[in-house]
């Protein structure tokens, strides 16, 4: 007998009703469950997005931003004065301690910059310190960023991607040392890192008086389980306290249950759709003809994927990147409607008026998604043949160029600005470029070394003229963030797609 996914809901919600009140509560333990398994959550060699979050509890940035006004105020850093266009001085604060007791100061942070400028690091995301020439200490407590250009954005990448590591304890144990037992500054230290399976914070309670960041609940344990399903049954079953991503179409349901609340908030993600322009996948792929690809673009409709899949108020971007970053200038892309009948007339046009087979590559939950993507290509002659995988493993495999269709997401590290999207799409040597246009890395290249404002912005709007035009990358629709999490808990969810657990309490 075949039950429903609904009905399968609705019983263990009524099992678990049965079951004793929160006991974690009493424990002041907070228990989270992700999908994706963070193979290194030092953010440095990590480019997920449940990397990044833990990466924050752990570890404090130079600069903190406001989650409700995107203003950005001091944290490690007191005070900072742009001396030039390319010259910034920071005063560090004083009476930071690591979590090893061991005090923070300017060492530290010119250390942790060498680090991740030196290229035999091997940094996950090499563009998002590519702006840095050098970091030297001007004083115990004072630190000045030399730029190699003018960089607007300056403050949004020492707000989100530069946690400061502790120089002697890194040195100490060395880079896979410090994976395996890392150490931070930040509100909660890790007890416990088994790579891949769980993650235990504890609050550090030698953390720095004053600071936005002051968490509230002790413990947070966070589980990776690669199964929605499983979470689900778990949340359901009280074994855990927090999930997120859960299925639209089981949004209702939780909210539902006497004990869970489900809420809904459209991040900073965009879905996307990469196609090999390029040949990097093979030189005879018939995503190189230019035709081929606007058919893709004709063929699948993203408004009744935003609004029927994703739901809850996603929408489709016009252009390649998320609508409010600075650049994204959704005049100058490309439009194309849907019209699956346009997209058979190109295909004819490009010598393949019966289709063709193509690989796609994707780690997209739920999997229904990329089913979607199949089905609007098949209805015009494309068979596509998915290749799902875990998040890791296909990050590396569209990284190495093995991947024709390569359906993703990118949440630009919460960067309101496109330098954190274009460079990393369609930069020259970025690992996800799959279209190697000289003339767009010429554009990004320009629109790198300048803060003239008027300058960048003509740059990037060029830029997006030519990707939508060349239907190189495929912005299919913004994500929403769907979180479920027990009654007991107050939590806020912000549109940057970072949960911060250490704001949330216990009611």
């Amino acid at each position: 007998m075949k039950i429903s996914r609904r009905t399968a809901l609705l019983a263990a919600s009524s099992a678990a009703l049965a079951r004793p009140a929160f006991a974690e509560k009493s424990t002041d333990t907070l228990r989270i469950q992700f999908n994706d398994a963070v193979p290194n959550i030092d953010m440095y060699f990590n480019s997920q997005r449940t990397g990044l979050i833990l990466a924050h509890h752990c570890w404090d940035m130079l600069v903190h931003r406001d989650p409700a006004t995107f203003e950005s105020k001091p944290l490690l850093a007191t005070d900072w004065k742009l001396v030039d266009d390319t010259t910034l001085d920071m005063n560090i604060r004083q009476g930071v301690k690591f979590h090893d007791g061991s005090p923070l100061t300017a060492e530290d942070v010119v250390y942790t910059f060498n680090m991740a400028l030196n290229p035999e690091s091997k940094v996950s995301v090499p563009s998002n310190y590519a702006w840095i020439d050098k970091v030297e200490k001007t004083g115990d407590f004072a630190v000045r960023i030399k730029m190699k250009k003018p960089t607007p954005a300056a403050l949004e990448y020492l707000t989100m991607v530069c946690p400061i590591h502790p120089k002697a304890y890194r040195e100490k144990v060395g880079p896979e040392g410090f994976a395996t037992a890392p150490i931070g500054a930040g509100p909660y230290k890790i007890t416990r890192n088994e790579q891949g399976k769980e993650v235990v914070f504890e609050k550090f309670a030698d953390y720095w008086q004053g600071s936005p960041k002051t968490a509230s609940i002790k413990n947070l344990n966070v589980r990776f389980v690669p199964d929605i399903a499983t979470s689900m049954t778990e949340l359901q079953a009280k074994k855990v306290d927090w999930i997120w991503n859960i299925n639209p179409d089981l949004f209702d349901n939780v909210n539902r249950i006497p004990f869970l609340t489900a809420v809904a908030q459209e991040s900073m993600r965009v879905g996307y759709l990469s196609i090999d322009a390029a040949g990097r996948s093979g030189a005879d792929n018939p995503l190189t003809k230019v035709k081929v690809r606007q058919a893709i673009w004709y063929a699948i409709n993203r408004k009744e994927f935003a609004d029927k899949l994703v739901g809850a108020g996603s929408r489709v971007p016009p252009a390649p990147c998320f609508p409010s970053q600075f650049g994204c200038d959704a005049d100058a892309a490309v439009k194309y409607d849907y019209d699956p009948k346009k997209a058979k007339e190109l295909l004819a046009e490009a010598g393949f008026p019966n289709g063709f087979e193509v690989e796609m590559v994707s780690y997209v939950q739920p999997t229904s998604w990329g089913a979607a993507i199949q089905n609007y290509l098949a209805a015009v002659g494309i068979k596509v043949k998915i290749n799902q995988l875990q998040v890791s493993p296909a990050i590396t495999k569209a990284q190495k160029g093995d991947a024709p269709l390569y359906m993703a997401s990118w949440g630009s590290y919460s960067i309101n600005d496109v330098s954190a999207i274009l460079p990393v799409m369609f930069g020259e040597g970025a690992l996800d470029n799959y279209s190697k246009d000289p003339e767009i890395e010429k554009l990004l290249k320009d629109a790198g070394n300048t803060s003239d404002k008027d300058v960048r912005l003509k740059a990037y709007s060029q830029v997006i003229k030519i990707a939508t035009e060349k239907a190189y990358w495929l912005p299919i629709h913004t994500y929403v963030n769907r979180y479920a999490y027990i009654k007991d808990l107050e939590f806020k969810t912000y549109p940057d797609e970072f949960p911060r657990f250490y704001l949330a309490k216990w009611k």
